[in-house]
């Protein structure tokens, strides 16, 4: 395939950036995108040009590194990661936009890469559970039943890769902040945590700048590993809950 890449390019973070446009040729269909721009920039290397920055780690759609808005939509056309979209899913001689990420929290690095570091700082204030130190506890110790085992796998399955964030018009990090909430906040261990967990990290997400919910569902519709939209309202319930009691154990 011949196709004509319309790809964003930026320095850094304080400097202007704009849309370069290069043509590759002899792209295979079964070459994943993240192939296709490392033949670009095979190319921009052998021309003495800078190649095009780009986040990327595992390439098996698990880490959620390469993120990308490609034509307007986060991680592609495709309901996967943009590591696992192949060239397949383009005709040949089409124009192709490749964005970063599109959020005031993620501040762009250099070209494509943008610092995600807001959604480690979320983890941080209550992603966690207590456990005692030692030796392992025996597995079967604490039953847990198995509609709470589904629901917590469900949203564990999040990998942080933002497609969330940049598909929001509103660039709200709702869709990320419950799943971590809501996979732990269901299981006995993360009980110790439950009420503080969900006030922190929504805290700490209202502090680094995402956008504010309107439900729009675009989050879980780009979400390439399905989190569910009522997963928010399942968060928004224990957010309550907890500003509740917190108000009459203030009293």
């Amino acid at each position: 395939m011949k196709l004509t890449l319309r790809v964003w390019r930026q320095k850094n973070a304080n400097s202007p950036g704009a849309m370069a446009l290069y043509d590759v040729d002899d792209i295979s269909a079964d070459m994943s995108f993240l192939e296709m721009l490392d033949t670009l920039n095979e190319e921009l290397i052998l021309r003495g040009e800078e190649p095009v920055a780009f986040d990327h780690d595992c390439r098996e759609g698990i880490c959620g590194a390469c993120s990308l808005v490609i034509n307007g939509d986060a991680h592609g056309p495709e309901p996967t990661t943009t590591c696992q979209l192949h060239m397949r899913s383009f005709r040949d001689g089409d124009t192709i936009d490749v964005e970063p990420w599109r959020a005031s929290a993620f501040p762009v690095v250099k070209d494509l890469v943008v610092d995600r570091s807001a959604f480690d700082r979320i983890i941080q204030a209550g992603g966690y559970i207590s456990v005692p130190t030692g030796a392992a506890p025996e597995a079967h110790a604490t039953p847990v039943p198995k509609p709470d085992a589904d629901f917590a796998f469900e949203h564990a399955e999040c990998i942080g890769c933002g497609a969330c964030v940049a598909a929001c018009p509103n660039g709200s990090a709702m869709l990320f902040t419950s799943a971590k909430v809501n996979h732990l906040n269901v299981l006995p261990q993360g009980a110790p945590e439950r009420e503080t967990r969900v006030l922190d990290m929504v805290g700490q997400m209202d502090d680094e700048g995402f956008g504010g919910c309107t439900l729009t569902g675009e989050c879980a519709t780009a979400c390439p590993k399905g989190i569910p939209l009522p997963s928010i309202a399942a968060m928004n319930k224990e957010w309550l809950r907890a500003t509740r009691k917190a108000r009459k154990v203030g009293r």
